[in-house]
């Protein structure tokens, strides 16, 4: 079956989503409909806003369905209408399997992180959250339980000692993207084996459940290896959070932390941060980490040293 007639539905939201959409259209897949959330209310002014994946779908002049209700009847209508081959879902809605079954190649869907480690809402946070020094991308079928059907491709990448989740989230965008299309040809040409993940599955599985803003307070009482690889897994969304006392103004700000480095400096009694040439340090449990971008409360994110012009940044304590 050529590319021309091989007819894909593509379903997501982000901009992680429209990526994975540009590539399929550029390497000249046939594309016949894109499934993505409906318009909503946001902002201050409440402005209606569109998915990523919408308005890049009306740029390109692609065929767009926004369903509130994934089992409405008319939506699965029009869904079998466009007698599509296969479904590509990319950081979309959980589907039910009136919808993932319909298909005759089946429903693939791209995941960050190397299953089956990492299943759920927020697996690139995770990974860096948890220190990994690997990650990646797979593809595999949707089948009934999220994130569990037989995988088709998997794809490594290292994950840098200072590396935040956003940088990481960029590198894996891309790689997906391309990995996305190799698993498409793949099936096309009928040139595929999925592989059961129970078969991959060595030890206890780590997970990669939502990430919600009382979760991303950081603990000072933990390593400084804990507390840097928390603070960048955050960064720059949704972002790791603190609260620095000024005892004697009897005074707590929050700051949020963006860019961190550990350093080997070890802790003494004292719970106050310190200022340095290239940084600000707070104690962990053993060493100080050293705070090179962050954001007081109700002001800009700032490079530390234009906080800590004017400001007595060494009488707040953790």
């Amino acid at each position: 079956m050529t590319k021309e007639n091989f007819r894909i539905v593509f379903m997501g939201t982000p901009e992680f989503a429209v990526t994975i959409l540009n590539e399929i259209v550029v390497n000249h897949f046939n594309v016949v409909g894109v499934i993505t959330a409906p318009d909503k209310p946001a902002g201050r002014g409440q402005k209606i806003s569109e998915s990523d994946v919408k308005k890049y779908a009306l740029e390109k002049e692609l065929n767009i369905l926004q369903p509130t209700n994934l089992k409405d009847e008319n939506f699965i209508q029009e869904l079998k209408d466009l007698n599509a081959d296969l479904f590509v879902v990319v950081a979309f809605r959980m589907l039910p399997e009136i919808v993932w079954a319909m298909p005759p190649k089946g429903t693939i869907n791209l995941h960050a992180s190397i299953l089956p480690n990492y299943r759920g809402a927020a697996p690139i946070n995770w990974a860096v959250i948890n220190g990994e020094k690997q990650t990646g991308v797979t593809t595999f079928f949707i089948e009934k339980e999220i994130d569990t059907g037989k995988i088709i491709e998997r794809s490594f990448v290292e994950i840098g000692d200072n590396e935040t989740v956003g940088e990481l989230h960029d590198r894996l965008m891309f790689l997906g993207a391309k990995v996305s299309c190799e698993t498409i040809d793949k099936i096309r040409l009928g040139d595929v084996v999925g592989i059961p993940q129970l078969e991959l599955t060595e030890g206890e599985l780590k997970i990669a459940p939502k990430i919600f803003k009382p979760m991303c307070q950081i603990d000072w009482s933990k390593s400084v290896d804990e507390v840097h690889n928390f603070c960048r897994g955050l960064s720059p969304y949704p972002t790791a959070w603190t609260i620095f006392k000024n005892e004697s103004k009897n005074e707590e700000k929050s700051f949020k932390i963006f860019k961190t480095e550990k350093t080997d400096i070890e802790v003494d009694n004292s719970r106050k941060l310190k200022v340095v040439k290239d940084g600000i340090l707070i104690p962990c449990i053993d060493y100080y980490l050293k705070v090179i971008e962050l954001q007081p409360e109700g002001k800009r994110r700032m490079n530390f040293k234009d906080l800590i012009a004017g400001n007595p940044v060494d009488e707040l304590s953790v």
